[in-house]
């Protein structure tokens, strides 16, 4: 770290390759950004040791089009000259977030999620529930004997993208998917720049959704093995 930098930015959860940083990063003072797209409100969080998070609502909170900002104070009001002024923190802080025209159905949807959310106990639920689901996948891979190959360390796997490779077979890949589909169990396909199966396993997604896949996995294994 640079105790001269102006900050430090990392990204919480990477959902292409399925890596999570489950701690948070000791900058020593430096102000830290963070992007929490893909795994705010999956746990809760220290809120007072960050500059900047910032996250995309269409994960975890509802549909695209919205943008959380949690911001320190003392860092509004730095934009450069040429910053948009739709990007300018002070500006929609100003304006309470009214600079532009908001998207309200988008908006009303993430009060639905929020209500969703306290009613079944919190984000503290939440976290539960993303370990369960998370583990429920990892350990189905850790004991199919090199049948599911999960390439990312044990530290850093996201609970939320639980990424995994079918003996790396590009054809059993895609039965995989082709037969889950038959399921109900739909978007499993790898992002397009790594392949293999990605489940994502956002909030949304309940931990009955994810024992239903495992009870495929299973299966199919021995169907392939």
């Amino acid at each position: 770290m640079d105790p001269e930098a102006a900050y430090v930015f990392y990204c919480a959860n990477e959902t292409v390759d399925g890596v999570e940083l489950h701690d948070i990063p000791e900058t020593n003072g430096v102000p830290l950004i963070a992007d929490m797209s893909s795994n705010i409100f999956s746990r809760p969080i220290d809120v007072s040791k960050f500059g900047v998070i910032f996250a995309g609502a269409q994960k975890n909170i509802g549909p695209s089009g919205v943008t959380i900002v949690i911001i320190r104070e003392d860092l509004m009001g730095n934009a450069l000259p040429y910053t948009p002024s739709v990007f300018d923190f002070a500006t929609i802080a100003k304006d309470n977030s009214l600079y532009n025209t908001p998207p309200s159905f988008a908006i009303y949807t993430m009060s639905l999620v929020f209500d969703w959310i306290s009613e079944n106990s919190g984000v503290e639920e939440m976290e539960r529930r993303a370990i369960k689901k998370s583990s429920l996948l990892y350990n189905t891979m850790e004991k199919s004997d090199g049948f599911y190959i999960n390439p990312v360390d044990k530290e850093y796997r996201s609970r939320m993208n639980v990424v995994f490779r079918i003996k790396n077979d590009e054809t059993l890949e895609n039965d995989f998917v082709k037969e889950a589909k038959k399921l109900g169990l739909l978007g499993l396909k790898g992002h397009r720049s790594v392949g293999g199966i990605r489940a994502s396993v956002y909030n949304a997604v309940l931990p009955e959704h994810v024992e239903r896949l495992v009870e495929f996995m299973r299966k199919f294994q021995e169907k392939h093995q």
